[in-house]
Formats: C-alpha cells, sequence, structure tokens
C-alpha cells in the first residue's frame, strides 16, 4: 500500500466529513483542501495546519485564478489520488478543469470525480456543470474513477422540510426522487479510491424510488403534523425530464442500504 496522502476537496462538507474518516482507518494520509483551511483553538485559520491525523490546506478552487494554481500545486505535492468531492450550485465544471490542471502538472495517479445520476440529461445548470466536470475529468488523460450518485438524504431532507412550511404542500406530479445515504456514498467512494482507475463506475442510488409527494408525507407524517395538497406540474424541458426519470438509474445501479424512512427517523431524534 502507497503511503502518498489522499488529497481530499470538500473534505469538511457534508460527504468528505464521511470520507475522511474511513481513509484514516484505512492508513491512508489525508490532505484536506479547505477555502477556509482549518480554524486553529484561538480562531486564527492557517495553512498546512494539522488535526486528528489530517493536513489542512487552504485553496479556493474558484478563487484567483493564479493564486488557485499555487495553492494547487502546493496541495498535490507527494499526492498519488484525489478525491474531488468539493462543489456547490455553480461553478464545478470551472473548479473541476482548474483541479485537473493541476492534477496533470503533479502527476496525479488516480482522479476520483463524484458526479450526479443525470448530469447529462436533466436540463438544469447544475446537472449540466456537473457532466461537464466530467468531461473534464474523462478528457484529461489522468487515470480516473468517476461515480455518479442521486441525491443525497440531506439534500431531500432540506428540500422537504422548506415545503412543509407553506400552507399548501405541493405536489409535482411524476417528479421521482431515489436518495441515497451520504454515508453509503462515501464508503463506495473509498473503497474506488484505494482500488485502481476505473472509469465511469455504476451509479450508486438509494434503495427505493419515491414520488416527490411520498418523501414530503413521510416527513410530515415522522413530525406529527399534516398539511393539505397542491397538485402541481413542473413545466417545460425540466418537467419533461423529470417525469422521463432522467434523475433515475431504474437497472444497473449500485444501492446504497439506508433508506428514506431509516434516515427520518435518525435525524428527527438525534
Amino acid at each position: 500500500m502507497t503511503n502518498n496522502p489522499v488529497l481530499v476537496t470538500g473534505g469538511t462538507g457534508t460527504l468528505g466529513r464521511q470520507v475522511v474518516p474511513l481513509l484514516l482507518a484505512a492508513g491512508r494520509p489525508v490532505r484536506v483542501l479547505s477555502r477556509r483551511g482549518r480554524a486553529a483553538e484561538d480562531g486564527a485559520v492557517g495553512d498546512g495546519a494539522v488535526g486528528d491525523g489530517v493536513t489542512y490546506v487552504r485553496g479556493d478552487l474558484l478563487g484567483d485564478e493564479a493564486e488557485a494554481a499555487t495553492r494547487l500545486d502546493e496541495a498535490l505535492t507527494g499526492v498519488g489520488t484525489v478525491l474531488h468531492l468539493a462543489g456547490g450550485p455553480k461553478g464545478d465544471d470551472e473548479a473541476t478543469r482548474r483541479l485537473v490542471a493541476a492534477a496533470q502538472r503533479a502527476g496525479v495517479r488516480h482522479l476520483v470525480y463524484i458526479s450526479v445520476i443525470g448530469a447529462d440529461k436533466v436540463p438544469l445548470g447544475y446537472f449540466r456543470a456537473k457532466h461537464a466536470a466530467e468531461e473534464a475529468v474523462t478528457g484529461s488523460g489522468l487515470p480516473y474513477t468517476v461515480l455518479r450518485a442521486a441525491q443525497f438524504h440531506d439534500l431531500a431532507f432540506a428540500v422537504v422540510e422548506k415545503m412543509a412550511k407553506l400552507p399548501l404542500l405541493p405536489a409535482p406530479g411524476g417528479v421521482r426522487w431515489q436518495p441515497v445515504d451520504a454515508r453509503d456514498v462515501a464508503a463506495r467512494l473509498v473503497e474506488l479510491a484505494l482500488d485502481g482507475p476505473a472509469g465511469l463506475v455504476p451509479d450508486l442510488a438509494g434503495p427505493t424510488v419515491y414520488e416527490m409527494d411520498e418523501l414530503t408525507r413521510a416527513y410530515l407524517t415522522a413530525r406529527g403534523r399534516s398539511r393539505r395538497r397542491l397538485p402541481v406540474r413542473v413545466p417545460g424541458k425540466v418537467g419533461r425530464a423529470y417525469r422521463a426519470g432522467a434523475n433515475l438509474t431504474l437497472a444497473g445501479a449500485e444501492h446504497g442500504r439506508r433508506t428514506w424512512e431509516e434516515y427520518l427517523a435518525e435525524r428527527l431524534t438525534a
């Protein structure tokens, strides 16, 4: 087993917080790239700070381009494998292109990227950026692995929690989700990172497909609440894509273990 550190972008996010401990448990040194570095006890933020066996390096993939390149070159020194988990509502394509360029300069041997199911099919800016990021990885010449995952339980929870606060509960007809637990995604990503480059691997989705209305009603039931439903139809190309199941993988996918109901029970009793 190589002793080269694994660089994790987005290592302090929802997915990264699950991935990093698993890498450490596997005996791999971990280096985390974060926009804010690591906060010390006095509140300062430093580069190269070390805590809990992890080296934290400050760097913003979407910041000043020259500074970002310098920070990335430093962060990638001696790194063999990169897990690119950082993401946001905008800019994933540009952030990934910058990371890919730095990984090429550093001679990275394995770049692992987390994408989203339907990246090449759902006509929304977030999905398009994810697809462009995939193309940056697959066209880089670097050995790579790309995993497409369904929306996380955490995102589904945030969406239904907001919807449930409305006086009438929107029920978008034909919109289905297959939410997956971030812990299941993290375990699969670490497995892939510790193995060799595998290209585009089977999608990872949750164990059950739900109508959006089912997700919301399960949340309300768990909360002991009820709301009147307001059937709505998502218009245009986006609505057609969702009704066609472009965001789903109904065959040939791998599946996480934790269900939406299990996640709700855990989240609401924590």
